[in-house]
């Protein structure tokens, strides 16, 4: 009997065992269920579900029954669904009282067009995800499997979907397209997880990408990715919304790189972009940026209509607060010659801040010093610059050439108007000197290269970029390199600036050999008037500049001026002086049939004893009311302008010694002069006309037998003198 109990309990264990393998593996066939099955999807969600014959089978790893079947028909809103499998886990005990409780159901799709998830969208999401299903995905095929989970009423209270996606095409922001996009995906109710996603983001091809979304609220989507950029004009010049208030983008004209990115972006319930942060870190390869306008400036010789970037490391965060950006690679103004570069730029709602690092082999001019760079010579140039609005705060900038150092710190401009510094140094071969500004403006060194300055006295700009300086100044340099041979020794000054002029000057220096320089000026505080005086017992220094002056040599120049707001009136007096080589005289008397004095003019040169000028200067006009020559061979009485655009226009009379020297023996007989008594005897000189721009000025000359009575009395208070 004991046998039989066991025999019979081994039976029913193996055939427990068998019956358990059939359920996991075959299953029981039947078709029982079909019509309540249907009936029941019926009354959910309107599913529609046409079976065929249905295996009851057994899940080993949870031991829950569940009934399959292969290629069922499902009609949903009036559009069939492919399914390749599907899978309807059930309580048992009510099914066998013809009561289908499902717990979750598995369906496995067969490969679908992703934009019959237009008309799915309403069941796979809530409506802010139908929205961009329906407006945003354009074409795809879809492979998935999709778990959903029923409650008691057979609602669904979540679904879970993985599967893959391939030649996905889909419009983000700014009508710029993801296209030839392969991923696989995971999804439930909240979140959307993408991973190996591979395709092109327009010219940009994303490697290996992720992307985590979260809809519960809005859109929270972030992502990292590789990318391989070639970007051209065609992208770049498409209208880029979210990028507009980054205009500097715009004139990125050519990018060749491979990138890791990281962002993030968040959208409303409506879409619209709450927030975004992008991250990136890679190599540039070949890039190409287009200034908006020409570089030009005084201190550069060449144009600058592009920059060149190549193998740059670059680092970049993006987001709506900043932009920050770090590279450290070759750049070239040319695309031929790459030089090392490494800069740090920071924009933040106003402020951009600019590090920047590199070396430099184009030319660089500083005539204010005579300092003159030449072409593909090394240097360096470091440069932290910081502005915010109006201002710009050069919080240090050093520029090294082997032995030359120009180096700058904390200079500001206001409105693009010099505001303030904080100290300059400067050695070169002809300067070592240093500008320091504390309660004054101390500048002092061993040399100045003034070769240049002149140029400056001369230049007709008026604009004032220096109207933020009020301050003391004192300036002690111990040589000064002059426009000619002589050096300026000893050289000090005491000085008020005010509103960027000068207001008040004393200084002192030195030529060698008792030839010294003065220069003071003094302020009417009544007027407002301004009084300079120069005295100099050398003229060439001063006076190399003007081609007026050209052939001057030797004398003693004194120099005086009345300044306002609107003009000036000068006075400028030189005393024992020759005229050599002067090419405008050298004419004059060639035209005047004045040979002898025209050899003499390019051998030793002709004496004068003085030359007087007085002068009107306005913004745009200097008017010479007066210039006399006066000397032992020949006597000149002149007047003329000369204008903004270097037009010269002089008219004057010219008369050799022979001719002064008979007038002078006539003075008490003044109607002999005016009037000769014998053929013949009269007075000779040249009336002559000068006029044109400097170097092209043209002479026409008239021989004259009387001479008014202007120059007569010039020339008897000269020599009654």
């Amino acid at each position: 009997m004991k046998k039989i109990v066991i025999n019979i309990i081994l039976f029913v264990f193996f055939l427990l065992i068998f019956f358990l393998v059939v359920l996991s593996t075959v299953g029981i066939e039947t078709s029982k269920f079909n019509k309540l099955i249907s009936d029941r999807t019926k009354q959910i969600n309107n599913i529609y579900l046409e079976l065929n014959k249905i295996k009851f089978k057994l899940e080993p790893n949870s031991l829950s029954l569940f009934l399959e079947t292969q290629n069922p028909k499902i009609n949903y809103k009036n559009l069939e669904i492919p399914i390749k499998n599907v899978k309807i886990y059930v309580d048992f005990l009510p099914l066998l009282k013809s009561r289908l409780i499902i717990k979750k159901a598995n369906i496995d799709l067969e490969e679908l067009e992703i934009t019959k998830l237009n008309e799915l969208s309403t069941f796979i999401k809530p409506s802010n995800f139908k929205s961009f299903l329906n407006n945003k995905i354009k074409n795809g095929k879809l492979i998935c499997e999709i778990e959903i989970f029923l409650d008691e009423k057979g609602s669904i209270k979540n679904y879970i979907a993985k599967g893959n996606i391939k030649n996905l095409k889909v419009e983000t922001i700014s009508n710029l397209n993801l296209t030839n996009t392969s991923l696989d995906f995971f999804t439930d109710k909240d979140d959307i997880l993408l991973k190996k996603i591979n395709g092109n983001f327009e010219d940009i091809e994303i490697v290996d990408g992720d992307i985590k979304l979260n809809i519960e609220d809005g859109i929270k989507l972030n992502s990292s990715f590789d990318s391989i950029i070639k970007l051209n004009d065609k992208f770049l010049g498409k209208d880029i919304k979210f990028l507009d208030k980054y205009k500097f983008l715009k004139n990125i004209k050519d990018l060749k790189g491979e990138f890791n990115n990281n962002f993030s972006i968040n959208f409303d319930n409506t879409y619209k972009l709450k927030n975004y942060n992008y991250a990136l870190n890679g190599k540039i390869q070949k890039s190409k940026f287009v200034l908006e306008e020409t570089f030009q400036s005084k201190y550069i010789v060449e144009k600058i209509n592009e920059i060149y970037l190549s193998d740059l490391q670059v680092q970049a965060n993006l987001n709506p607060k900043k932009i920050e950006i770090k590279g450290d690679g070759k750049y070239s103004i040319d695309n031929k010659n790459f030089l090392k570069i490494n800069l740090e730029n920071n924009f933040k709602n106003d402020l951009f801040n600019l590090k920047l690092n590199l070396d430099y082999k184009y030319s660089f001019l500083l005539d204010v010093i005579n300092y003159k760079k030449k072409k593909n010579s090394a240097s360096s140039l470091f440069l932290d610059l910081e502005k915010k609005d109006n201002e710009i705060l050069i919080k240090k900038v050093k520029f090294n050439e082997q032995k030359n150092l120009i180096e700058i710190e904390d200079l500001k401009f206001k409105k693009k108007k010099f505001f303030s510094f904080k100290k300059i140094n400067v050695v070169t071969e002809n300067n070592n000197f240093s500008i320091i500004r504390d309660k004054k403006i101390l500048i002092i060194g061993t040399k100045f290269d003034a070769t240049n300055l002149p140029k400056f006295f001369k230049s007709n700009d008026s604009s004032n970029n220096f109207q933020n300086v009020n301050t003391n100044i004192e300036i002690d340099f111990k040589n000064i390199l002059v426009p000619t041979s002589e050096k300026l020794q000893n050289f000090k000054l005491f000085g008020e600036i005010k509103n960027g002029k000068f207001t008040k000057i004393s200084s002192k220096g030195d030529f060698g050999e008792d030839n010294y320089l003065d220069i003071t000026m003094k302020k009417d505080i009544n007027s407002e008037k301004k009084y300079l005086e120069i005295y100099s017992d050398l003229t060439k220094p001063l006076l190399s500049e003007f081609s007026f002056f050209k052939g001057l040599s030797g004398g003693k120049l004194f120099f005086s001026s009345v300044i306002n707001s609107a003009n000036s009136n000068s006075k400028l007096k030189i005393e024992n002086f020759k005229l050599i080589n002067a090419p405008g005289v050298i004419k004059l008397l060639s035209l005047a049939d004045l040979g002898g004095l025209a050899d003499l003019a390019e051998g030793e040169g002709l004496s004068f004893d003085t030359l007087e000028i007085n002068m009107e200067k306005s913004k745009n006009f200097i008017k010479f009311n007066e210039i006399l020559a006066l000397g032992p061979s020949i006597s000149v009485l002149m007047d003329g302008y000369q204008d903004l655009n270097g037009m010269t226009s002089l008219r004057g009379t010219l008369v050799p010694a022979k001719t002064l020297n008979k007038m002078l023996s006539k003075i008490p007989l003044i109607g002999n002069i005016i009037i000769p008594k014998d053929i013949g005897e009269g007075l000779f000189g040249i009336s002559f006309k000068m006029k044109g721009p400097e170097g092209k000025i043209k002479t026409s000359i008239n021989p004259i037998r009387t001479l008014t009575p202007r120059f007569i009395q010039k020339i008897i208070e000269k020599k009654t003198k």
